[in-house]
Order: structure tokens, then C-alpha cells, then sequence
């Protein structure tokens, strides 16, 4: 059950993001040829004004057709005839309607919250030696670690994940409306049973009730969470302390929903468990707008690229980038991220069965 509610998630998820484009399209007033929900064979077809609407067999998403964007038009509604503000507001509709999406999930999922959790300072270990006005006190509220802003008390363990400095952690915490920077080494200390362990010896955790207005911020940061977190990857994945075989595709994040599907339902039940399938699709929603940002060819961050390439030169040189050229670079950019897609799926059966 949860491997088909994960791909009906994928597919809804993309599906969303082509409706952002259709949307922005119709608003400015570009043609749309075709907009599709699935992929694959035709099932439904119906055409209203100049747009057919479309449902196809495998429910992996969609698509929009739109005049002129992949080519030369000399309709006058075609996309390439657009002002500059009109196109890149269509290509970014797409990653906006995502970003949104999870948004909105969130803020589903934390409308019945009572309380939440926050970054306050609430104990400090035996033998700790940075307490007192001078180092940290109960009551300070994390509000920065090694760099990183920390909105929500899971942050900490994320930016202690990410950006770890070893022993050291750079440390600003909000007092009386202050920002205190403080420098913390780890300690070893001594837990109930006696044994030993090296920590940098605070516990954080205060709590505080879910307000309406709590509720609306807390899903806001969780949403620039999320965002953080693929930029922390991304950055691990270029100083090669990740590689791409710890990348999930399509198939992997499909595995890992529904073991985590699952697991949750065993343990908790089956609210607690679509409601962690939930979390997960606001992550993949937050991811696919991020990723389809990203300047690369084939993405709509690469088209953004060359739209602004091609204002720049319009203005300097008064002429645009060939037509023939934008379509070999996206061309190219596409048999890329058909290559890399192939290789992190292959990867992922791999490891299902391995």
C-alpha cells in the first residue's frame, strides 16, 4: 500500500509543479498546447479553447506544452516572444507551486499541534564549565550554530550533523533580547551509570503553546528547513564527503517511504504513519523546487540561466544566443540527467536487492 501511495505522491507532486507552469502561462497570456496529468499513453483527451486537456496511463507526474518554448514560434503568444519578467515568471512557477505544496503540508500537519518544541537551553550537565552570564545559561535561547540560524529545536541536531567542527562548536544564543557569541568545547563527562562520554554537555528543549500564528511560523522554518538541507547536501555531494551513490532516485525514495510507511504503522499506527509519509512528501516537494532550480540545462533554473544570458546580450550586443544552440545545450543537459538518472536508479535496485 504505501510503495502506491508513495508513487501517487510522486506523481502529484509533479503534476503540481507542471501546473504551476500552466498556470503562470495562462495568466500572461502564452499559448499552452496541451496540459497533461500522467505520463504515457493517451487515456482522456478533451480540448477547450486552444488547450487539450489531457490524462495519460502512469500516474508519474505531467506536463505543459507550451508555444515557443522549446522552439521558434511566430505566434505572437508563444512563450519566446514574452518579455523577460513574463517568461521567468512562468519558468519559476513551477518550483514556486512545489515550494508551496510543502508548505502547505506542513502547516496541514501542524494545525491540531497543542505545543512545540523549541531551542531553549534547559539543563546543563555535571561539570560543566562555560555556565554561568559569561558562558551560557538556562533560559538562553540557540539561536546559531557554527554559522547556521536554528529556528526549530530539530535543527540543532541537523546543523551538529552537517557542519560538525569536531570538538568546537561556535555557539549564539539569544538573552534578554541579546545576541551572546560563545565558543564551546566538548567535555567528558559522566552519565547515571558511570560511564563516560564526550558531549558538549547542555540539553535544550523548552516548550511553548501552538498559537495560530506559532503555527504558520513553525511551518514557514521547517519549510526553509528543508530548503537548507538540500543546500547542505548539495555542498557534501561537491567536497565530496557525499558521493552520488548516496543519492536516492525515484526508486529509492519510493523504498524508503514505504519502509518508513511501515515501520511507523508497527510501531504507532496508521495515523502516525501517513502522517510520516506527509513529512516525507513536504521534503520531496521542497527538494523538487530547490533541484529544478538549479542552473543546469534541461532544469528550469538552466532555462532561467539562458533567459538571463540572452537579456544580457541583448542588451550589450543587441542579439540572443542562436535558437539552434539553446536546444543542443538543453539537448545535451537532458541526456545528462537521463545518464545520472539511470546510473542513481540502477543504484537503488541495487540496494534493494543486494
Amino acid at each position: 500500500m504505501y510503495i502506491i501511495i508513495a508513487i501517487l505522491l510522486f506523481g502529484v507532486l509533479i503534476a503540481v509543479h507542471e501546473f504551476g507552469h500552466f498556470a503562470a502561462a495562462k495568466l500572461c497570456g502564452v499559448r499552452v498546447n496541451e496540459f497533461s496529468v500522467g505520463m504515457g499513453p493517451l487515456l482522456f483527451q478533451k480540448t477547450r479553447g486552444e488547450t487539450a486537456y489531457s490524462l495519460r496511463l502512469l500516474p508519474l507526474g505531467g506536463y505543459c506544452a507550451m508555444e515557443g518554448e522549446d522552439e521558434e514560434s511566430t505566434d505572437e503568444r508563444a512563450l519566446n516572444h514574452q518579455s523577460f519578467w513574463k517568461q521567468f515568471a512562468i519558468l519559476v512557477a513551477g518550483a514556486a507551486m512545489n515550494f508551496l505544496t510543502g508548505f502547505l503540508i506542513l502547516l496541514c500537519l501542524y494545525a491540531g499541534a497543542e505545543a512545540f518544541y523549541t531551542a531553549e537551553i534547559v539543563q546543563f550537565a555535571d561539570g560543566f564549565p562555560y555556565e554561568g552570564a559569561d558562558g551560557v545559561m538556562v533560559g538562553d535561547v540557540i539561536y546559531r550554530i557554527n554559522g547556521e540560524r536554528i529556528y526549530t529545536r530539530s535543527d540543532v541536531a541537523t546543523i551538529l550533523q552537517f557542519k560538525s567542527r569536531g570538538d568546537t562548536m561556535e555557539l549564539v544564543v539569544l538573552r534578554d533580547g541579546q545576541k551572546l557569541t560563545r565558543t564551546l568545547e566538548k567535555q567528558t563527562y559522566t552519565d547515571a551509570e558511570g560511564n563516560e562520554y564526550r558531549a558538549f554537555g547542555f540539553t535544550y528543549g523548552g516548550i511553548v503553546e501552538a498559537t495560530p500564528l506559532l503555527k504558520l511560523k513553525i511551518a514557514w522554518y521547517n519549510t526553509l528547513d528543508y530548503v537548507r538541507l538540500v543546500r547542505l547536501s548539495l555542498q557534501m555531494l561537491f567536497s565530496g564527503a557525499a558521493g552520488v551513490e548516496d543519492l536516492n532516485g525515484p526508486v529509492g525514495i519510493v523504498s524508503t517511504i514505504s519502509s518508513m510507511g511501515k515501520e511507523t504503522e508497527a510501531q504507532e499506527g496508521m495515523a502516525a504513519a501517513i502522517e510520516t509519509v506527509l513529512y516525507y512528501g513536504a521534503l520531496i516537494a521542497v527538494n523538487l523546487a530547490v533541484m529544478n532550480l538549479l542552473p543546469l540545462p534541461a532544469l528550469d533554473g538552466g532555462k532561467v540561466l539562458i533567459l538571463v544570458i540572452n537579456a544580457i546580450s541583448m542588451r550589450l550586443l543587441h542579439k540572443k544566443l542562436p535558437q539552434k544552440l539553446e536546444t543542443v545545450i538543453n539537448a545535451a543537459g537532458f541526456a545528462l540527467l537521463m545518464a545520472l538518472m539511470l546510473f542513481v536508479t540502477f543504484h537503488d535496485v541495487w540496494k534493494l536487492f543486494s
